[in-house]
């Protein structure tokens, strides 16, 4: 069932879930996603980074997107993940995604702000949902690479304002996550998410989850985080699974064979994320 990405986190918000947001590059990843939505009966969305797009092409993810939620029974949305380019944008909204991400986080807020109303009234025209980022995220992800000491946590305040004069409909807030691999274990803002829900009252994006401790994503859930991101620890089933595979297996060549436990993997870390997201059970039809 293909709806926006607002409808999913219009409900997490008032159920006091998260959803949530794998990334995608191939058909396995995308079948992983939505049987694990299935199993566990959760709101899922599937989304796209640039590298993603530049690796697969728009018109395979949004193809593949839309075939599997019109063939799921559980809530799927189709997000582009750290948009930073209009026509990139406008062709994923072009191509059937139901939401986009503009992130500005690395221009000043008044210029943020600027780009962040621009795409929503462009986005809202058309019945796409739109989030945003206020702060900056550290490490890497794809073409978006944030250093250590540039990284800035969001201001209450400044998220109070933006939300007002942009129309977004989530935001991604800074609290201590950072893409990529940790190389500790992150510390999280608890009283910056709680402060900063309970100025917006609106659904909160988690970035750069994979590897956060149970417990940490659990908290964050509690106070208000609705929508978290996931990429790393898929790809490190799948690394993980294709590795062990081809060294029992050395002589084995079918591609289907090498990817098949792949998915089967990635499924299991997906399925688990959601039952630790409290996402499982809360589809609707």
């Amino acid at each position: 069932m293909l709806v926006t990405g607002k409808e999913i986190l219009k409900h997490a918000h008032e159920n006091g879930y998260a959803v949530g947001a794998f990334n995608v590059n191939n058909m396995e990843q995308v079948q992983a996603i939505i049987e694990a939505a299935e199993e566990t009966q959760s709101p899922v969305i599937i989304q796209a980074s640039q590298g993603g797009l530049k690796y697969a092409g728009v018109e395979y993810i949004a193809g593949m997107g839309k075939i599997a939620a019109e063939k799921a029974s559980v809530p799927v949305a189709i997000h582009l993940d750290h948009g930073t380019d209009f026509k990139q944008i406008m062709a994923c909204i072009r191509n059937g995604f139901t939401s986009v991400m503009i992130d500005g986080s690395h221009h000043e807020l008044e210029e943020n702000i600027k780009i962040t109303k621009q795409i929503v009234e462009m986005a809202h025209a058309v019945g796409v949902s739109v989030e945003a980022e206020l702060g900056k995220i550290g490490g890497t992800e794809d073409d978006i690479s944030v250093d250590e000491k540039d990284a800035t946590y969001t201001d209450p305040d400044e998220a109070a304002r933006f939300v007002e004069e942009t129309g977004v409909d989530y935001l991604a807030i800074a609290v201590g996550t950072a893409h990529g691999p940790y190389k500790g274990e992150p510390k999280l803002d608890f009283d910056r998410i709680k402060v900063i829900k309970e100025k917006l009252n609106m659904p909160l994006v988690l970035h750069g989850s994979s590897g956060v401790p149970e417990e940490s994503i659990k908290k964050a859930v509690s106070l208000g985080i609705n929508k978290i991101n996931i990429d790393t620890d898929i790809r490190m089933a799948f690394h993980k699974a294709v590795k062990e595979f081809v060294s029992k297996n050395p002589d084995v060549y079918d591609p289907r064979k090498i990817v098949g436990p792949a998915r089967v993997a990635m499924k299991e870390v997906i399925a688990e994320k959601m039952r630790m997201f409290g996402a499982a059970g809360k589809a609707w039809r």
